[in-house]
């Protein structure tokens, strides 16, 4: 996969920087998310033969009631425990998308977090687990992005990390906002406003100006909530936004530079 300098000592696990560096990745097809979902179903019937084997050793010495509890915990903790554990701890990568070459993102392309994985978790014991996947295959038809009910409640899509991803330019700093870049207090933009950002700026030029006008000043009404101060007055918004992402982009390039070189100086493989 192309890099570009942004990109230099990010690892394979920092796979996009939200609003620093996003890669412009593919959604997955339907198909290759229903054999990825198949591999996981029988390494979970595997696994979840053996815990209920335990269990129901456990349960032969104690009374119905516990029993009962014990086989209950034990199979939500096969069926929701495996997704949640191996996508928070592979960012995003269960063994069936390892082996399909499948990666769930943030909605900004950024690697997900424990919050996003038991959200899609505890969305697909329902869809998925109880519902068969009915519905999870009836969402992912009618998104774009191929989304399922469990990743539109946690803000993710999934991606193919094995197709051909064409890496944006990044967005200049408007030289005259580069001081007032630097000094600014910037928050984390929400995902959804860091990914309008990043979809707006390079799609202005092609919009009929009213409409750009207005979608430029929506946005910058919501970053400004997480930006302070404000720019110096008069400034075009969508001068105002760039000069937000691109700081935003060199700051989290500064971060992963210093992390790895933490890193190396730890002798810890990146």
């Amino acid at each position: 996969m192309d890099r570009s300098i942004a990109t230099i000592g990010v690892t394979e696990d920092d796979l996009v920087t939200g609003e620093a560096v996003a890669l412009d990745l593919p959604p997955a097809t339907l198909g290759l998310r229903i054999l990825s979902r198949i591999i996981d179903l029988l390494i979970v019937q595997f696994a979840g033969g053996i815990v209920m084997t335990l269990a129901g050793l456990l349960a032969a010495v104690v009374d119905d009631a516990v029993a009962t509890g014990i086989m209950l915990i034990a199979t939500l903790a096969v069926i929701l425990g495996y997704p949640v554990a191996m996508e928070t701890l592979t960012r995003g990568r269960t063994i069936g998308k390892m082996a399909t070459g499948l990666r769930v993102v943030r909605d900004d392309a950024g690697p997900i977090t424990f919050r996003h994985a038991f959200t899609r978790g505890m969305v697909g014991v329902l869809e998925i687990s109880i519902l068969l996947g009915i519905p999870a295959v009836v969402t992912a038809i009618l998104s774009a992005r191929g989304k399922r009910l469990g990743d539109i409640a946690a803000g993710t899509y999934v991606v193919r990390e094995r197709g051909r991803g064409a890496m944006p330019p990044p967005v200049p700093m408007p030289p005259h906002l580069a001081q007032w870049a630097v000094i600014a207090d910037m928050g984390k933009l929400p995902d959804g406003v860091a990914a309008a950002v990043r979809t707006f700026l390079p799609a202005a030029f092609s919009m009929d100006p009213e409409a750009r006008a207005r979608r430029g000043q929506e946005l910058l009404a919501e970053v400004m909530l997480c930006v302070a101060p404000p720019p110096p007055p008069g400034n075009h918004p969508e001068y105002v936004l760039a000069a937000v992402v691109a700081e935003r982009r060199r700051r989290d390039y500064d971060r992963l530079m210093r992390e790895a070189s933490l890193r190396q100086r730890l002798g810890v493989d990146v």
